[in-house]
């Protein structure tokens, strides 16, 4: 009985083939997922809305585009080296934090832009990032949003808490109470959330003045978390 081996079972050259890749259509998809990723790394830098500027996230950005494309026209060429690939990415863990939506926006635009690049829908993917570039650009420049401000205040009389909201009121165009706090000693301390005039934080100052006043400390707020 004459046996079957490993390489009989794939008759329909899936080992052949392994080299079979265009290396002009390679180079020319990695080339263009390097000037989409460098087109999505400045539209990060342009459009960067938050409190600390992350360079090395916008340059992970730039070789995501490229590595995904790669891994793409890998798995495009032979179906052994795809189910392989996919069995060793779905044992990676990700675990690194991320706070701001916008950067999930980019990674997803990238992973999208690498995937259409090594596929070859090279016109897709620029036209894709074209327009969405666009969007990011008027959207997050031109349309001006209003940040709020959280401030925490921390006083030792009770009796400042009338004049205390008589002067935020009369300063600021929108206030209101987060959260109260009162500790051991009649420690009190308060926060509002507070939208100020014309980016006016001069009554922080009065604040502090104030008789029985310990601290006035503003801080930026997006909704979720404080920076």
């Amino acid at each position: 009985m004459e046996s079957v081996n490993f390489s009989d079972i794939f008759k329909s050259n899936f080992l052949e083939n392994t080299g079979s890749f265009s290396l002009v259509d390679s180079l020319i998809g990695l080339a263009v997922a390097f000037a989409i990723g460098l087109f999505i790394y400045m539209i990060y830098k342009k459009t960067f809305s938050g409190v600390i500027y992350s360079h090395s996230f916008n340059i992970s950005l730039i070789v995501m585009s490229m590595a995904t494309a790669l891994i793409i026209i890998g798995i495009s060429t032979n179906v052994l080296l795809s189910l392989g690939m996919v069995g060793a990415l779905s044992i990676v863990r990700f675990r690194t934090p991320i706070k701001d939506p916008m950067d999930l926006v980019y990674l997803f635009w990238t992973i999208v832009s690498g995937i259409l690049c090594g596929a070859g829908f090279v016109v897709l993917a620029i036209l894709g990032s074209l327009l969405i570039g666009l969007v990011l650009i008027v959207f997050i420049n031109k349309i001006k949003i209003e940040n709020p401000y959280l401030l925490i205040i921390k006083y030792e009389d009770n009796d400042i808490e009338k004049p205390l909201e008589h002067l935020i009121s009369s300063s600021v165009r929108k206030h209101l109470v987060k959260s109260k706090s009162v500790a051991q000693g009649f420690d009190y301390e308060v926060t509002y959330e507070v939208r100020v005039k014309d980016s006016d934080m001069n009554f922080i100052s009065r604040i502090s003045e104030m008789s029985g006043v310990k601290s006035a400390v503003m801080l930026s707020y997006d909704g979720n978390f404080t920076a």
